[in-house]
């Protein structure tokens, strides 16, 4: 770094260099950075051409902003001509600083897709029914659960080199596609998952490298995926949610140098026979057979003509991010080995087989815990998770499924040896920037970390999950809510949610409830309290973190719906009527929060982020209407919940700190509630009791309200029901359950016992924002001003984490040494900070230098690095 002003970072859309961009108007962002104390932007320009070498050329623009005023470098509008589709744009920021000097600048582009539907000639293919082989009397080792994948291709001449080709491709199921034998690009089980018949994503990949002057052959394996795979745990209707067959549309484009351009369209001419892979579903596994006869290519049936609802593919696909070699292998018996990979993960098995005679099998079993030595599998349920492979007799062999995901950190392998070099487990999920870092001196809470990080590796894949393991895997709303401040400090997860989103409001209904899942499938009923909200409070989350303005317009007027629905059908303003499946504060642990005071708590919480979202809008009657229902709400929710002496009804945690958080508690009856809530943690060991829904709050009420030494309690508690509980017994993700396992009752109901569940990790946001101490003042959006607040506790004698924010690099720690404490403080260009001093002495306070204001123990400090120093005692207020 160095004191000019730096754009870096650049985006188009939250994406770096997207290939294949939908927006007709996307946004550019860039972050700033400099080692220049009070390094701001004043202006930017930005250029864009066609060319990268014709940004140097003006008269080959295709637009010039022209300087322009302003500090903001977020989601800027494209304001140059209209896109078309099937083209590159480059684009250059140049920047002045603070004092209108020329300043760094930034180089970029974004590609266009297919933006119309006259750029498409594809139509839908897929297995002709009436061509299939013969059926033969199933054997032992030979029940597949439903048909092999598609296996298609297409023969094609060129007659020259190309200078550029694209494949645009998608399916109704889960597909990898191949060019001249080599595959097609890194991205795994696309298109994804979405409302497909709202919205089915289309990829776009770069193939100009793969093809040749001559025959070339484009080929593709179509697996039943979410389109017609199990997914969910209906035994009504396990499968087959949104066809019978999978399909494949795609279309190859291929430009020479003369302007000319030859398009390869899937169509009649495709022909498909079965390949190796004999059967691929995602929850029950992938048999492939290296000795499946290849059959003779028989022609397709052209499935349907119209290309139905695409849109391009918005946020980061999934990938495999990283692999995980085995901490250790053990020969159960002979042909029987369990491999740990010492990390609880989702993806799949690479193996190396060696030397395995033609026709022998090898079949590998996934499990995330162990039940004395072997693999506890029951907590699956319906999924099998076992992936099988019929050796070819080559000298070695490579078996990795491609359709099908597991959660696992123990693999069983039966039917050959296998040593530590064999075998790698491959990490898939949304490749997600990751932005955020957290660290402290207790080994612990750094595992605590881990494993809140590893929870939602695993469970964003395709979409938010509850659960990547057993038959369920559904995109529910409430863990979404509760997680997501949690997912946006580990990860650039605005893209990923924003898409998302789409989803929640397609399954919103005409009576304006959503689901309690999306896509939604499996669970019919109207969401519940708490679940529903999320469509309602993620929007509002996108903006306050991303300042992604276009979501909330795009949300607000289902975000409004939804407390309408809960209005009309609760006149009296307490939310007891059309509640769905009403969860309460699921998996509490040894209490009953009432499901009223939850569920009108999270009405009056809806109303009043409905009405932030409406003036940010400039819709000021309908922000006027929500004011005024949150304060009848909350007038309600005070004279039907709460006592004079600052009870809440129920007296849970989660009771106390929902109407504490949500401001339902009368200003002169706060410390009141605050001492209820604290004495019934302190009556417990300092145990908590909260569930899903409480959790969250759990820390940063008690420290908000002069309980830091409580919150700190709780999360070094290690004694059950606790975080450190699970760590002490191994856990390396967070679990469903506080009482997933437990010294004294064994395992939980394998009815629904997941180790791999983020909800209970929502506690890492509290981490980055008080622990560490990065936040954002109230008003601010996207953290255009900081509030650092580093909260000493515990036995923690040092803290610090990072953050890569949309403006920039943001850091914050501490460090204890005897009576000091020392405070660093990174504060990225074009923002300031509030940084409170955690010191009962402002006179101590030395440093840092530049300092804007200084208020007792609160001082304002501009951009760049900081460093503060005070006397320290336990006894802070």
């Amino acid at each position: 770094m160095t004191d000019t002003l730096t754009p870096y970072g650049l985006q188009t859309e939250h994406r770096h260099e997207p290939l294949g961009l939908g927006e007709p108007r996307p946004r550019l962002s860039w972050r700033l950075a400099s080692d220049r104390r009070g390094a701001a932007q004043s202006a930017y320009r930005i250029t864009a051409a066609e060319r990268a070498a014709d940004l140097d050329d003006p008269a080959r623009l295709l637009w010039d902003s022209g300087r322009r005023e302003s500090g903001d470098g977020v989601l800027v509008p494209w304001d140059g001509p209209v896109l078309g589709s099937a083209t590159r744009y480059h684009w250059r920021v140049e920047l002045w600083d603070e004092a209108g000097a020329a300043a760094g600048t930034g180089e970029s582009w974004f590609e266009t897709g297919l933006l119309h539907r006259d750029d498409w000639t594809a139509v839908w293919v897929g297995r002709d029914s009436h061509a299939q082989p013969v059926f033969d009397p199933p054997t032992d080792h030979e029940q597949p659960l439903g048909d092999p994948p598609l296996n298609l291709r297409r023969e094609f001449e060129l007659t020259r080199e190309p200078v550029r080709a694209r494949l645009y491709a998608t399916a109704h199921g889960v597909y990898e596609a191949s060019l001249n034998g080599v595959r097609v690009g890194d991205v795994e089980l696309a298109p994804g998952w979405t409302e497909y018949h709202h919205r089915l994503q289309y990829q776009t990949y770069d193939v100009t490298s793969l093809l040749r002057t001559g025959e070339n052959a484009l080929g593709a394996v179509v697996a039943d995926g979410w389109w017609s795979g199990f997914v969910g745990f209906d035994e009504r209707r396990p499968a087959r949610h949104y066809g019978e067959q999978p399909g494949f549309f795609a279309q190859l484009v291929v430009d020479f140098a003369d302007g000319s351009r030859q398009v390869v369209a899937t169509d009649a001419a495709w022909t498909e026979r079965p390949g190796a892979v004999r059967f691929a579903d995602l929850l029950m596994g992938e048999h492939v057979d290296a000795l499946a006869a290849s059959g003779v290519w028989q022609p397709v049936a052209v499935l349907d003509t119209e290309p139905g609802p695409l849109v391009a593919e918005p946020d980061p696909p999934i990938r495999v991010t990283q692999e995980v070699s085995p901490v250790s292998v053990v020969e159960r018996e002979p042909g029987r080995c369990m491999v740990d990979f010492g990390q609880n993960l989702v993806g799949r098995v690479r193996l190396t087989v060696r030397d395995a005679p033609s026709g022998h099998r090898i079949f590998l079993r996934h499990a995330e815990i162990l039940d004395d030595g072997e693999l506890y599998v029951t907590n699956l349920r319906r999924a099998t998770a076992t992936d099988s492979y019929v050796c070819g007799g080559e000298p070695v062999e490579v078996f990795e499924p491609r359709f099908t995901v597991h959660g696992f950190r123990y693999l069983e392998v039966s039917g050959h040896p296998v040593s530590p070099d064999d075998v790698v487990a491959r990490v898939l999920h949304n490749d997600t920037p990751w932005t955020g870092s957290f660290e402290c001196s207790d080994p612990m809470v750094n595992q605590l970390q881990a494993n809140i990080s590893w929870g939602q590796r695993g469970n964003f894949v395709a979409v938010p999950t509850d659960c990547p393991q057993r038959d369920e895997r559904l995109g529910w709303l409430g863990d979404a809510q509760i997680f997501a401040p949690t997912a946006s400090r580990n990860a650039d997860v605005s893209a990923f949610f924003a898409r998302w989103l789409a989803d929640v409001v397609d399954g919103q209904d005409a009576d304006g409830a959503f689901g309690d899942v999306a896509p939604r499938v499996a669970m019919p009923r109207e969401a519940a309290p708490a679940w529903g909200d999320a469509g309602v409070i993620v929007p509002w989350h996108l903006w306050r973190t991303y300042g992604d303005r276009r979501v909330l317009e795009r949300c607000f007027d289902a975000m409004a719906a939804w407390v309408v629905h809960i209005r009309r059908h609760n006149p009296d303003l307490r939310w007891r009527h059309r509640t769905g499946n009403s969860y309460g504060d699921w998996l509490q642990i040894d209490v009953t929060t009432p499901r009223d005071v939850l569920s009108t708590a999270y009405f009056a919480r809806s109303a009043q982020l409905v009405a932030d979202a409406a003036e940010v809008l400039g819709r000021g009657d309908v922000a006027a209407e929500h004011r005024a229902l949150h304060a009848s709400i909350r007038a309600a929710f005070i004279e039907s919940y709460v006592d004079d002496d600052g009870a809440v009804e129920g007296g849970t945690q989660t009771a106390y700190l929902l109407a504490l958080a949500f401001g339902l508690v009368p200003d002169d009856l706060v410390r009141a509630a605050v001492d209820h809530l604290a004495a019934g943690v302190e009556k417990r060991g300092n145990r908590l009791t909260t569930g899903f829904v409480g959790v969250a709050l759990l820390c940063p009420v008690l420290a908000d309200h002069g309980r830091a030494d409580l919150a700190y309690a709780l999360l070094q508690q290690e004694e059950f029901p606790s975080w450190g509980y699970s760590i002490r017994h191994g856990a390396t993700t967070i679990w469903e359950r506080w009482d997933g396992w437990t010294e004294h009752g064994g395992f939980q109901s394998a009815a629904m016992n997941s180790f791999n569940h983020y909800s209970l990790g929502s506690v890492g946001d509290w981490l980055f924002g008080r622990v560490a101490g990065i936040d954002q003042a109230p008003d601010s959006v996207a953290y255009s001003e900081l509030l650092l607040r580093p909260l000493p506790g515990g036995t923690l004698s040092w803290a610090r984490a990072e953050q890569e924010t949309v403006r920039g690099r943001v850091a914050c720690g501490w460090s204890l040494d005897g009576d000091r404490i020392t405070v660093t403080a990174d504060v990225p260009p074009g923002t300031t900070a509030v940084l409170e001093v955690p010191t009962t002495d402002p006179e101590s306070i030395a440093g840092p230098e530049g300092a804007l204001d200084r208020t007792g123990t609160t001082l304002r400090l501009p951009s760049g690095h900081h460093v503060v120093t005070a006397t320290f005692s336990k006894e802070l207020p």
